[in-house]
């Protein structure tokens, strides 16, 4: 009876102290690449300078306008230019179209921009292609519409800021045709109207052509070359050239 009443203690088990350095080895390693690749990181981030102190490479997106009051089916045909060049400040959300005149010499293209330029939120940019580097190709084509329609390009009638309609004239003969499905992608792309000017009654144009011509060699009004009459006595002179032709 004594001998079942006796407490059986049984001795304590021995502490893994092995595994557990082998586990603790392991963290301390990982804990070390972890903390090399994020500083590898952070060095490249900052252009290789590991005494900068810039961790975070935040960007500022800039908040969407709000097109409640534009017909669903012309929104893609509106659009908020980023200039780089300036700032458009509180007219940032105005909406601004895009139009490219096309048109022929001599067809009353002038006077039709001139018209659109009164508005002072209309900007028609002129002849930018007369230039013959800037239609050499399709690419040089892209670049001039990009800075255009961004309204990075500046001339006489550019009112920068609160442009409601931005474009310019374009003459067929300026490249329009030798690129003309690369043209046609751009506007479809990007939701350019494209404005057909034709003078309707063929003749007048020709003879437009003819008196424009001779001005420029001859140069009848005061030894000077003017592609577009500004008065009545210069109306009168070009209309005698006219008959003598």
């Amino acid at each position: 009876m004594e001998a079942n009443d006796s407490l059986v203690i049984k001795a304590p088990k021995k502490s893994p102290l092995l595994p557990r350095l082998v586990v603790l080895a392991f963290a301390m390693v990982c804990g070390v690449y972890i903390c090399f690749i994020c500083l590898k990181q952070i060095n490249t981030n900052n252009g290789g300078s590991t005494t900068s102190n810039k961790f975070l490479d935040v960007k500022v997106v800039h908040q969407l306008c709000n097109s409640s009051g534009i017909e669903q089916w012309e929104i893609p045909l509106v659009h908020y230019p980023n200039p780089v060049t300036f700032s458009r400040e509180e007219c940032v959300c105005n909406p601004v179209r895009y139009f490219a005149i096309l048109s022929m010499q001599r067809s009353g293209s002038g006077w039709f921009e001139t018209l659109m330029n009164s508005h002072i939120n209309v900007s028609s940019n002129g002849e930018i292609f007369g230039k013959k580097d800037r239609r050499a190709n399709v690419t040089a084509i892209v670049n001039v519409l990009d800075r255009v329609y961004n309204l990075d390009w500046f001339s006489s009638a550019s009112k920068n800021e609160c442009n409601a309609a931005v474009g310019f004239k374009w003459m067929l003969n300026q490249g329009v045709l030798e690129h003309h499905e690369g043209i046609v992608d751009y506007f479809n792309m990007n939701g350019v109207h494209a404005i057909f000017l034709f003078r309707r009654n063929l003749i007048r144009r020709l003879i437009s052509v003819l008196a424009n011509s001779y001005d420029k060699s001859k140069k009848p009004l005061n030894g000077t070359h003017k592609s577009h009459v500004h008065s009545v006595a210069e109306v009168l002179i070009l209309n005698s050239l006219i008959s003598s032709i």
